[in-house]
């Protein structure tokens, strides 16, 4: 994982980092609640138990809320279309089943506009693809003062048509994180063909019109299938990253009063897809 959400106010006006927050309830406790190893964190037996006594604490702690007040919280998330149909479906299924009191807007939105909408206001949190420790390191330019935290690992792979193919790359137009991820590679030819989406990019491979570097929801099927085949090529892994506006904005308060601590609400969306422990728990300067 990576950049936590804000929290409490420490001395000299700096955010106190999710990061410092389990070392302070660490040493609280006397307990490690996380192993950490070079492949990242993982929830020792003490760390689950808190976990669950904690999910227990929450839910008391919501019901109570909307018991009193009556309202329904909404949460306003942008994201790529690709993850509104792969990725959201599932988060939001778990949301509605632990967290019965929020309703979640969802947005499509190309990357640049969805940062924009959460510098602006318009949008409390978005899911997008990046690489790296920072955002942006993929190759485009957040607006200052977001922070964000990673949820997942994208793996990328240089696919084909079984029949045979085209030499031609076929890519998705400037701004979106695929073509970032074909800028950055060598290797993959020179001449390139852009197409409106991933879908149409993976349609057009799947004719063998060319060779496409897609993400792996969105050939899992057709590789299972053989109507696409995964060519040798070292394609590094993307990260699934939400990001929101730093500060005590709507998405951050909203967060704070429902988990305390947004890290053990990730840790359950994922724990049920065995990703957790695969999560790589990252901070500058260095990782706790």
């Amino acid at each position: 994982m990576s950049r936590p959400p804000a929290a409490p106010a420490i001395p000299g006006g700096a955010i106190a980092t999710t990061s410092e927050q389990i070392r302070r309830l660490e040493g609280s406790l006397g307990v490690t609640l996380f192993a950490r190893t070079p492949q990242g964190m993982r929830l020792t037996e003490p760390g689950r138990i808190l976990l669950a006594q904690a999910h227990g604490l929450l839910d008391h702690a919501e019901m109570v809320r909307l018991a009193a007040t009556g309202q329904r919280r909404r949460v306003r998330v942008g994201t790529l279309e690709m993850l509104a149909a792969t990725r959201l479906p599932g988060i939001t299924r778990r949301l509605a089943g632990r967290r019965p009191g929020i309703d979640l807007d969802v947005t499509v939105l190309s990357q640049q506009p969805m940062l924009s909408g959460i510098a602006q206001g318009t949008l409390d949190a978005g899911l997008l693809l990046d690489s790296g420790v920072q955002l942006g390191a993929l190759g485009f330019a957040p607006p200052p003062g977001l922070d964000f935290l990673d949820v997942g690992e994208v793996r990328l792979a240089l696919v084909t048509s079984p029949k045979g193919h085209a030499d031609t790359l076929l890519t998705t137009g400037p701004g979106c994180a695929i073509r970032m991820a074909c800028d950055r590679m060598t290797g993959l030819g020179t001449e390139r063909r852009e197409l409106p989406s991933v879908v149409t990019v993976r349609e057009w491979v799947k004719q063998g019109l060319g060779i496409a570097l897609l993400p792996d929801f969105a050939i899992s099927e057709d590789l299972a299938a053989g109507t696409l085949v995964e060519l040798e090529f070292p394609a590094p892994a993307l990260v699934l990253r939400m990001v929101w506006l730093g500060g005590r904005n709507r998405f951050s308060q909203t967060c704070s009063s429902i988990e305390r601590n947004i890290m053990f609400h990730w840790l359950y969306w994922h724990h049920g897809d065995n990703h957790h422990s695969a999560h790589e728990w990252s901070q500058s300067p260095g990782r706790p």
